[in-house]
């Protein structure tokens, strides 16, 4: 894981999918959100590849034009666990109309701080997706991205995520898959040796597999056409598209 005139309509999270361990440990840090070098230096680096992968496969569902200057130009986009906006903001860049939700109040403060300094229109709450719910079928894109492993109820975040797309409209996900390579590289690795995310950001046992979470959003309208991977480059310090499932991947899916 932007606003000129940030919304001032901001409301409490009920509890629901919301683990209050997760959104302490998020919040407690939130200052360090566009720190490309802090705490977040993961989400910076994996934010290329993950902003490339919406922009083309959305472009391509919408018969959109994805190397304009306005692809996502029309929709509207919402960006569930938005933390303090990494992701909200090039949407908004690329055209969309976008919402960000979250469930730490101080990750919206920042993220509105930001939209503010940056000159972009973002709404941002404070709000879970179950709570949104009686907007059901307001946008035409729903991002889950690096959320589904830190929620309280996976079938319930999922279901209430699933339910805010429009018939036609699209979800994109991106998680860490349960596998002993991921348990060695994202979660020892990662945290305890190189030092890259504070010790503790994860459990590996809520990572999530791939047939799992297709599982999870299938009962809710959501067929999955495609299914990617994300690969770190050591050498180049980076991370692209790959067909390599074991660590991290993403997942686009349509609404019948």
């Amino acid at each position: 894981m932007a606003k000129a005139e940030a919304t001032q309509h901001t409301q409490e999270s009920t509890g629901g999918t919301a683990l209050p361990d997760e959104v302490e440990r998020f919040t407690s840090i939130a200052e360090a959100w566009w720190d490309p070098n802090g705490d977040f230096r993961p989400l910076h680096q994996i934010n290329p590849a993950r902003i490339t992968y919406i922009r083309d496969h959305v472009a391509a569902h919408f018969s959109s034009d994805a190397q304009s200057g306005s692809p996502l130009e029309g929709l509207k986009l919402l960006d569930v666990g938005c933390g303090g906006g990494l992701l909200c903001e090039p949407m908004k860049r690329l055209g969309a109309t976008v919402t960000g939700i979250d469930a730490g109040e101080k990750n919206i403060a920042v993220a509105k701080l930001h939209a503010e300094q940056s000159g972009l229109d973002i709404e941002y709450r404070h709000q879970l997706p179950e709570d949104l719910a009686k907007t059901k079928g307001a946008f035409d894109i729903v991002l889950n991205m690096e959320v589904v492993e830190h929620v309280a109820d996976l079938g319930q975040f999922l279901e209430a995520s699933a339910s805010l797309v429009k018939p036609g409209g699209v979800m994109v996900l991106t998680t860490l898959n349960r596998t002993i390579k991921s348990l060695a590289l994202a979660k020892i690795g990662a945290e305890y040796i190189l030092r890259w995310l504070p010790p503790g950001t994860h459990d590996w046992k809520k990572f999530v597999k791939p047939s799992e979470l297709a599982a999870g959003i299938r009962p809710h309208g959501m067929d999955v056409s495609d299914i990617s991977g994300m690969t770190y480059r050591p050498l180049k310090d980076d991370w692209v598209l790959s067909g390599d499932l074991d660590v991290n991947y993403l997942m686009f899916a349509t609404k019948s």
